[in-house]
């Protein structure tokens, strides 16, 4: 049978048709013709010694500015893809990879291979190009199965948004604009470090009021600071805050105030002719919103809190705050195998990291109705600073959540504590660090977390490795009530540049430490997470992380003794807590070479410790 390359394109046009990707809808479908000037100079020959540029048999463009779709269509499945994918001139995999290659310098691409004259035994395989990335994976969907169809434009964006490489990319990018943001707020805005991340998480929600996104720009001075605090306010009083709303409404708005007030955001620099607020707005809305329309499971605004404090030196150390990284809440949310139906409670929630990775986790696969009835009723936070609360509220607002119970106060307050009570089957914490007045100490948090948790339900704290090592008379009273499951050592410079070494540790709540005389608990030493450490960048993951968190897991779930690495021991209020203490020093992977090296850094600090 003769073999027809547009009897492949038809059916090709026919299934982009039925999914809605047409002209009549807004795309600009190119058929074999570039229209872009940009995607033009980009587009390579599909041949070695060829001069012109390729055409694609389809080139998809939508208002996703930073995507496009590129469809390669061959009509016979035997030249769908060469074993090397080295041969675009006749092979459809070959052809459209090499041409988003090129492209995807400039944008993001999804490249659909096509084969066949039969639209039931299509071939179609496709991959995404993160713009700038250098790298591309196959597409897959939310539950991780390659896309081997045509599918709505909706489709492609959702699922290239759950791309690791593009989520990196595009994280790498919000860093650095958060640094030149972070740049001009200082320099011309004049507010506080404190007030910059409510600045940006107000104008977000702004934001949102689509009479205000619509009208910004004819909005300046005093005019558009006015306008800027009516939106917030108005989105604040459409969310549904549950206890004590009206009193947590207007916490959060007295923590926004200063937007409608502060002189310096409404003066008109005359050689710009704008006022920094009119600057700040509209860089925030072509920055910002793209990001967080599509990564639902990243903490924007606590992203932006660390990122200001880590510039400015900030207060995060003085008031105690340390920001959990997004790799460690999400690892949090592994270890404690959350599913649909727990509900989960961090009585020190600040800007709801811990929250976003559950909702992410517990949101997966599941219906509307299902993922409703999470976001109502499933987490549930409680911050005391109140401008924490505000960006906290903020986050779940942005994320399209008004509805998780946060509570605006101290986890120690008697009726925030009889609401949350028996209430969650797992709980997270990060508690305040070093803090000096009385019933403050780092444990006074996590029993107090592990207190208010269902019987036999997890408790997963992160605390100075001190807490490990020190005797403590609250030792006592923790595991009167809650048993040590496991503890984990961190890498040293986790919370980098902020300088504490932590641990993780894990509880069952009210099941009292000594009701099984023969219970071991579980020590890993987890050192080293693959990260590396860059001065503009902070700590940056590398591939090694994802086969490090599954190592971990396989270890941690199985509770397994590694040499070296981990083991298990019984222990009381008086013994370490820690790997360290008890682990079996492995020599095999230590070489001459190692062992000079250490003898010369100690020789280096004995000699300059005192100078």
């Amino acid at each position: 049978m003769f073999k027809n390359e547009k009897i492949t394109e038809n059916i090709v046009r026919k299934k982009l048709e039925a999914v809605g990707i047409t002209e009549e809808n807004g795309f600009l479908v190119d058929e074999q013709v570039i229209q872009n000037p940009l995607i033009k100079k980009l587009m390579p020959s599909k041949t070695e010694t060829g001069s012109g540029k390729g055409r694609p048999e389809f080139l998809i463009q939508s208002r996703e500015k930073d995507f496009l779709v590129i469809i390669e269509c061959k009509a016979d499945p035997k030249f769908h893809e060469s074993p090397k994918q080295d041969q675009p001139a006749s092979f459809a995999v070959d052809g459209v990879l090499l041409y988003a290659s090129k492209i995807s310098r400039e944008f993001n691409v999804i490249a659909v291979a096509a084969s066949g004259q039969i639209k039931e035994e299509l071939k179609i395989s496709t991959f995404l190009f993160p713009k700038n990335s250098g790298t591309h994976s196959i597409l897959t969907d939310t539950k991780k199965v390659s896309v081997t169809d045509i599918i709505s434009w909706q489709d492609y964006i959702r699922y290239a948004t759950y791309d690791e490489n593009l989520a990196r990319v595009r994280k790498k990018d919000l860093n650095r604009f958060s640094r030149d943001l972070h740049n001009y707020l200082r320099d011309y805005a004049k507010i506080t470090v404190a007030q910059m991340p409510l600045l940006v998480s107000g104008i977000l929600i702004a934001l949102m009021e689509k009479g205000f996104k619509v009208a910004y720009p004819k909005y300046t001075g005093p005019e558009l600071a006015q306008k800027t605090f009516q939106a917030i306010k108005d989105q604040i009083n459409k969310t549904t805050l549950g206890v004590n709303q009206d009193e947590k409404k207007r916490a959060i708005m007295s923590a926004f105030n200063f937007i409608e007030y502060h002189p310096e955001l409404q003066k008109i620099d005359k050689k710009k002719n704008e006022s920094p607020l009119e600057h700040i707005v509209r860089e925030i809305d072509s920055e910002m919103k793209p990001f967080i329309q599509d990564h639902f499971d990243f903490d924007i605004i606590g992203n932006f809190y660390g990122e200001f404090i880590r510039y400015t030196g900030g207060d995060a150390q003085g008031l105690g705050i340390v920001l959990t990284p997004k790799h460690i809440t999400e690892l949090f949310v592994d270890l404690a195998k959350l599913d649909k139906n727990d509900k989960v409670l961090d009585t020190c929630c600040g800007t709801g990291g811990f929250l976003i990775s559950a909702m992410k986790k517990m949101t997966e696969g599941v219906s509307e109705e299902e993922r409703k009835k999470i976001l109502e009723k499933s987490l549930i936070g409680i911050e005391q600073e109140p401008s924490m609360f505000a960006l906290a509220v903020s986050n779940m607002i942005l994320w399209g959540d008004g509805k998780t119970n946060l509570y605006q106060g101290s986890c120690f307050d008697e009726d925030i504590f009889k609401q949350v009570k028996n209430q969650a089957s797992v709980g997270f914490i990060n508690p305040p660090y070093s803090q000096k007045g009385p019933d403050l100490h780092e444990w006074d948090f996590v029993i107090q977390m592990l207190d208010a948790l269902q019987k036999n339900a997890t408790g997963i704290v992160i605390v100075p490795m001190s807490l490990a090592i020190a005797p403590h008379q609250l030792r006592e009273q923790l595991l009167k009530e809650h048993r040590l499951e496991a503890v984990m050592s961190m890498p040293n410079d986790l919370f980098y540049p902020v300088g504490v070494v932590a641990c993780i540790m894990v509880f069952t709540a009210h099941v009292p430490h000594e009701s099984d005389k023969h219970h071991e608990s579980w020590f890993g030493y987890w050192k080293d997470d693959g990260f590396r450490k860059d001065k503009k960048e902070g700590r940056i993951p590398t591939d090694k992380w994802p086969k490090i968190k599954e190592k971990w897991l396989t270890v941690f779930t199985n509770k397994k003794e590694i040499s070296g690495f981990s083991v298990r021991k019984k222990v009381d209020i008086n013994d370490e807590w820690c790997a360290e203490a008890y682990l079996e020093t492995d020599y095999s992977d230590v070489s001459e070479k190692n062992f000079e090296n250490e003898l010369k850094k100690y020789a280096y600090f004995k000699l300059f410790k005192d100078l």
